[in-house]
C-alpha cells in the first residue's frame, strides 16, 4: 500500500505563459526520498469529487532543497487547471509517495555512456531532473537534450538550460526544434521544425560509438514512435531505449469479446454496482460512479489500482510490460469485464 503524506507549497515559480514550477518544502525529520525521473501523485477534491494525477519530477534529489513539480496548464485540464488558478504558497497539498520507472539504470551500466534525452513540450519535466542529476553525479560522459517546443518563449527552463551548458562545457548539449519560430537559425544545435531523429543520431554517430548510448524519451506518441523507429535502423537494442507512458494505447481489436456490463465493486467493505460501458475500464466507471478508489499512472505502472478478483473474469488491455501479481489480483485501469458477475474488492 502506498504512502501518503502532506507536504506545503514553499515557492511558485512562472516558467512560460502557462507553465508553473510548484516547489514543496522538504519535511524537516524524515525527508521524502526519491530518483530522478520519477513522479508524485497529488490529490485534490474538486467540486465534491477526488482527484488524482501524476506529475514528474523536474527537481534532482542532490541539487535542489525543494521537491519541484512544473505543471503546464491544458485545455480541459480540471486538475492541472485547478493547481495553477487556486493553489497558492503556504499550502498543503495531499500526495502519494514517489513512484515510477523511468529513472537512469545502475549507475555502473551508464557510467562511461552517452546519455541522449528526447523530449518536447512539458515533456522535459522528467528529462531535466534526469540531466541535472547525471551531471551533478558525473554519470555518463556526454548528455544530449533533444528538445521541441513551438518557440524559444514556450520552451520550459531554456535559460537554466542554458546556464547547465555553460557550467558544464563538453559535457551537456541541447538541440532546440521550433514549428513556429522567427528565431535565428544560424547554428546547428537550433532547429526549424518538428524533432527529426535521423538527423541528430547522424551527428551523433559522427561524434562517437552510437551503440554507447542510453535514450529516454518523454513526449507524444508520435514522437515516440519516431525516435524508437530510428533507433531501431541502427540496431539500437531495447535495453538502452526508455519512454515514460502516462497514456494506454489501445488496439479496437482488443476489444472484441468485450461488451457494457455491471460490475460490483467492494471498497472497504461496502457494495456498489457500475455500468462499465464498453471501451472504458473497470477503473474508470468507478471514478465515474463518484467511488473513491486510489490510483496514479492509470498505464498498470504503479499498481495503486490493483484489486481482489473474487468472481467472474477481465481482460488486461494496454499494458506493455509483464505484472507480476498475486493469483486473482487485477489492475483496474487496465481490466476490462469478460464475464456478467465480475466482483472486485479494494481494500
Amino acid at each position: 500500500m502506498a504512502v501518503k503524506f502532506t507536504l506545503k507549497v514553499a515557492e511558485i515559480r512562472k516558467e512560460t505563459e502557462d507553465t508553473f514550477t510548484f516547489c514543496f518544502k522538504q519535511p524537516s525529520l524524515k525527508k521524502v526520498k526519491y530518483r530522478p525521473g520519477q513522479y508524485l501523485t497529488l490529490v485534490f477534491r474538486i467540486n465534491g469529487r477526488r482527484y488524482i494525477r501524476p506529475y514528474s519530477f523536474s527537481s534532482a534529489p542532490e541539487v535542489d532543497a525543494t521537491l519541484n513539480l512544473t505543471i503546464k496548464r491544458m485545455y480541459g485540464g480540471m486538475v492541472s487547471n485547478h493547481i495553477i488558478d487556486k493553489v497558492k504558497v503556504d499550502d498543503l497539498v495531499e500526495m502519494f509517495e514517489p513512484m515510477g520507472n523511468f529513472t537512469l539504470p545502475d549507475t555502473n551500466k551508464v557510467l562511461d555512456k552517452r546519455l541522449v534525452l528526447w523530449g518536447s513540450g512539458s515533456g522535459i519535466t522528467p528529462l531535466f531532473s534526469i540531466a541535472k542529476s547525471a551531471l551533478n553525479k558525473g554519470i555518463a560522459s556526454h548528455i544530449t537534450l533533444v528538445y521541441g517546443n513551438r518557440s524559444k518563449e514556450t520552451t520550459i527552463f531554456f535559460n537554466e538550460l542554458a546556464s547547465m551548458q555553460s557550467a558544464f562545457p563538453g559535457k551537456f548539449a541541447v538541440w532546440h526544434f521550433y514549428t513556429r519560430s522567427t528565431f535565428d537559425f544560424s547554428s546547428p544545435y537550433l532547429v526549424e521544425g518538428r524533432i527529426a531523429p535521423e538527423r541528430v543520431l547522424e551527428v551523433l554517430k559522427e561524434e562517437g560509438d552510437i551503440s554507447n548510448t542510453f535514450h529516454f524519451i518523454c513526449g507524444p506518441e508520435g514522437l515516440k514512435r519516431s525516435v524508437k523507429k530510428a533507433l531501431s535502423d541502427l540496431n539500437i537494442g531495447q535495453d538502452k531505449i526508455f519512454s515514460e507512458d502516462f497514456e494506454v494505447v489501445k488496439d479496437p481489436k482488443d476489444f472484441e469479446g468485450i461488451e457494457t456490463r455491471d460490475v460490483k465493486l467492494v471498497v472497504d467493505g461496502v457494495e456498489s454496482f457500475v455500468e462499465v460501458v464498453k471501451g472504458k475500464s473497470i477503473l474508470e466507471a468507478g471514478l465515474d460512479a463518484m467511488l473513491e478508489l486510489n490510483y496514479s499512472c492509470q498505464t498498470g505502472d504503479c499498481m495503486l489500482c490493483k484489486g481482489y478478483l473474487a468472481e467472474g473474469d477481465v481482460k488486461t488491455i494496454g499494458v506493455k510490460k509483464t505484472i507480476e501479481m498475486e493469483q486473482r489480483y487485477c489492475l483496474m485501469c487496465c481490466s476490462y469485464p469478460l464475464t456478467d458477475n465480475v466482483s472486485i474488492e479494494i481494500k
